[in-house]
């Protein structure tokens, strides 16, 4: 199991290599030589620098076309005719790409965190505070639990590692099941929330409201794994106590304009609990490159990435959205839409085979209608629009692994429980919160099926759409089954009712696409490599010993 084994020399090395994040002053390039020496872990300082990889590179695979190949194409959101087709078109194989490259991100996150843990808990020296110590611990199980989160929910029932060097030249090690990893997130959690500060210690690090949340969401997912059709009410009332402190007590607040949230000035910003921190300018795997692969163009990128313009938003998800709601321009572009913060480079008429660069007016494709409403969000623009922070697949833009919208959503949909609707007052309040914010009349009851709409819209390219679902179906199979299968992934044209400034749009579709859906389709099959290294990986699951 090469990926999950062999990891410590490369984690060496990302440990090295770590930089700073979104901000200039979060994090410090520690000694190349120095990471895993016992001598390292003598200051504060030196435990901060330690933990600088949790924050980036060991998560860059996943972040770079996983997270919304698995999350938005498996999760409905995304149509193409080339790019994630296995993942949108619900044929993921053993050997599609993003399986191996998420399954090899989250066993890093896993290494690298067991590294950083068993390092510090061991070599941290006498002058280190006891608070900073375990603040460090605190970071390392945080990013475990959160990886694990993801490799339960893709592949069920995953081997618990907390000490990678134990296995370095065992193959033996066998799946546990996904009761114990659930259980062993929330260990997790629990001592980060226990551990972590209230206030960050540095821009952009996290606190125990980042580990509150997260809770919050684990005992949301758990709360329906017994699969008996309902939920389990004690586990729903642990994720709307935690949701309710994370609102009431951390100080976090929702942006007042949700375009805003997506602009790299912004990175860290009140609404955020929980990001990954990038740089445009430091080692490969410490940047964010999703606009590489995003953006329709690059025209608008300005250097010779921009490879999305076969992907754009499914027939399924732009027909969720009303006229008035302010997240589809902030998710995708359609055209005849004008965005005074980005720009792109257009032929200059009065210049023949020259360029001028103007405000970003997204085009038709010369025949009066687009046939993809592509991709905006995480796509930041050019060089200009970023005080210069991108390059060729880099930007600094961070990426949400939580924001303060989803733990009001997760309030509201654990106060709903088991029920058909609910009109309790503090849930309406949270729900209409994120409602209004997208320039939508506030509601009077809310049922699953309005805050699964909700959660689609407001986290849309977020890569959360699949793990929905993946929850969904723990307790109510058939109506997972049936979202997807319904989900119309087919072509369609958008016309504009103009080319500039667009205010309403018409969108026909051809004959109606959908794919077919079974049981199998909730679990990722495990990557053939693996297979091949680890037979034992076959082998029926054992609950794990605490």
């Amino acid at each position: 199991m090469k990926s999950i084994y062999h990891k410590i020399s490369f984690l060496v090395i990302v440990a090295a290599t770590a930089m700073a994040g979104c901000s200039k002053d979060f994090l410090n390039r520690p000694p190349e030589d120095a990471i895993v020496d016992a001598n390292f872990y003598q200051t504060s300082d030196q435990i901060m620098a330690a933990t600088a990889p949790l924050y980036n590179v060991v998560w860059f695979a996943y972040n770079d076309k996983a997270s919304h190949g698995l999350g938005d194409g498996r999760g409905g959101v995304l149509m193409s005719g080339s790019y994630e087709v296995d993942n949108i078109r619900m044929q993921t194989t053993d050997v599609t790409p993003e399986v191996y490259s998420s399954w090899s991100a989250f066993f890093n996150v896993v290494a690298q965190s067991n590294l950083t843990i068993n390092n510090i808990t061991k070599y941290a020296g006498p002058s280190v505070p006891a608070n900073v110590k375990n603040q460090g611990i605190a970071e390392g199980r945080f990013m475990r639990a959160v990886a694990y989160s993801y490799l339960t929910m893709n592949w069920g029932a995953v081997p618990l590692i907390n000490n990678n060097l134990d296995y370095l030249n065992d193959t033996t090690l066998t799946r546990n099941t996904e009761e114990s990893v659930w259980e062993f997130v929330i260990r997790d959690l629990q001592f980060a929330m226990a551990n972590l500060p209230a206030t960050s210690s540095q821009k952009g690090r996290i606190t125990k409201w980042s580990a509150e949340g997260m809770l919050a969401r684990t005992y949301l997912i758990r709360s329906g794994l017994n699969g008996q059709g309902t939920r389990k009410q004690s586990d729903l009332d642990s994720a709307a106590l935690l949701a309710q402190d994370v609102i009431n007590n951390s100080g976090a607040s929702l942006m007042s304009n949700y375009e805003d949230l997506f602009l790299t000035k912004n990175n860290n910003n009140s609404e955020s609990l929980f990001s990954l921190q990038w740089k445009y300018d430091g080692d490969w795997g410490s940047q964010n490159s999703v606009q590489a692969y995003l953006a329709y163009g690059s025209e608008i990128t300005s250097f010779g990435d921009g490879w999305g313009s076969d992907i754009g938003a499914s027939l399924d998800q732009l027909k969720m959205y009303s006229p008035n709601d302010k997240r589809r321009k902030a998710t995708f572009m359609l055209p005849g839409d004008h965005y005074t913060y980005m720009h792109q480079a257009v032929d200059d008429p009065n210049n023949p085979g020259k360029k001028i660069i103007q405000e970003l007016q997204v085009p038709e494709n010369q025949t009066g209608y687009s046939s993809r409403a592509w991709v905006k969000k995480y796509v930041v623009g050019r060089p200009e629009d970023n005080d210069g922070k991108v390059q060729f697949m880099r930007t600094e833009v961070c990426t949400y692994m939580q924001r303060l919208a989803e733990v009001y959503l997760i309030y509201a949909e654990a106060v709903l429980g088991n029920q058909g609707s609910t009109s309790d007052a503090v849930a309406l309040k949270y729900f209409n919160a994120v409602h209004k914010r997208a320039g939508l009349q506030e509601v009077g009851s809310i049922t699953w099926d309005d805050i699964y709409k909700e959660r689609r819209l407001e986290f849309g390219m977020e890569g959360l759409a699949w793990y929905d679902l993946v929850r969904l179906h723990f307790y109510d199979p058939a109506k997972a089954l049936g979202i997807i299968a319904n989900q119309d992934k087919g072509t369609y044209r958008i016309v504009p009712n103009t080319l500039t400034n667009a205010t309403s749009w018409t969108i026909t579709s051809d004959q109606p696409t959908t794919y077919p859906v079974s049981e199998s389709n909730f679990r990722l099959p495990l990557p053939a490599q693996e297979l091949s290294q680890a037979p034992n990986l076959r082998k029926p699951p054992v609950p794990y010993k605490f």
